[in-house]
């Protein structure tokens, strides 16, 4: 088989469609998997923290055989207090190797936005909307250097300003 430069062009996901969207799931699996290696070795909770950049929070909801579900979020505050945005809460199958958002909140400035894929029905082009967003949202934590990779990270009481035994905590990026 011989090579052309149109094999190695990708012109981006798939317009709003079944094989689009089957396509960005796999696509959030392999991102997500490059930002979380090795989901089976990290604690509960955890943060990346990166100088310069936004913290990024990770919570293990559930883990099971064939998936686990994810809760990833920056944490933001205003004049009503601390809140959690894009609050993404992001399923990965396993066996099938995709990831899809299950929900979402607090998105695009909306304090109180959901999408909840577990008591709603959605169009095909909500799904891809949604999950095209969490594409582009791990390209961007990844590209900031953000992974959760065992001893590179630190707890949420500890990214908040020291460790439980009040000494200096010194995060590598």
């Amino acid at each position: 088989m011989q090579c052309t430069v149109r094999h190695f062009l990708h012109h981006g996901i798939p317009a709003k469609n079944f094989a689009g969207l089957m396509e960005l799931y796999e696509c959030n699996y392999i991102r997500l998997r490059n930002l979380v290696p090795d989901v089976d070795a990290m604690p509960d909770e955890v943060v990346s923290v990166i100088p310069g950049v936004l913290d990024l929070h990770l919570r293990v909801i559930e883990r099971n055989k064939f998936t686990t579900t994810l809760h990833l979020t920056y944490f933001f505050t205003d004049d009503e207090g601390r809140f959690p945005a894009p609050d993404m809460r992001v399923r990965m199958y396993h066996d099938a190797q995709v990831g899809e958002v299950i929900a979402c909140g607090r998105r695009r400035g909306m304090r109180y936005a959901e999408y909840n894929r577990m008591y709603n029905t959605y169009t095909l082009a909500e799904k891809w909307h949604m999950n095209r967003f969490l594409q582009k949202w791990l390209g961007y934590c990844l590209l900031q250097g953000h992974r959760f990779i065992p001893g590179r990270v630190v707890t949420p009481a500890e990214a908040e300003g020291g460790t439980a035994d009040g000494t200096l905590l010194i995060a590598e990026s």
